[in-house]
């Protein structure tokens, strides 16, 4: 069973950064597409940002231009940088990787942004 762990998260001003990382527990070269979601109570899943094997990245409208997602395949972990963060940014976040036989989520990091 694939682990996916997050850390990262935490409580910040608007306007701050964080940087959230997801290790995980074997080789993420083996995976087609690592990714982060965000939930709030009460709603869906949302895709944030995701990044394929070969480096293609996909963001949500709403943090284009201020978070980027990376990969390190020698360190098997995933980055999400997330810069002039914003109170509506306030979610759980969650790391998710795809293979095309399964799928795995990490136990997902807060991240609270004030005004």
């Amino acid at each position: 069973q694939v682990q996916l762990v997050e850390s990262g998260g935490g409580s910040v001003q608007a306007g701050g950064s964080l940087r959230l990382s997801c290790v995980a527990s074997e080789s993420i070269s083996s995976f087609y597409r690592m990714g982060w979601f965000r939930q709030t109570p009460g709603t869906p899943r949302e895709l944030v940002a995701r990044i394929t094997s070969s480096g293609t990245t996909n963001y949500a409208n709403s943090v284009k231009g201020r978070f980027a997602i990376s990969r390190d395949n020698v360190k098997n972990t995933v980055y999400l940088q997330m810069n002039s963060l914003k109170p509506e940014d306030t979610a759980v976040y969650y790391c998710h990787a795809y293979s095309y036989v399964a799928d795995y989520w990490g136990q997902g990091t807060q991240v609270t942004v004030s005004s």
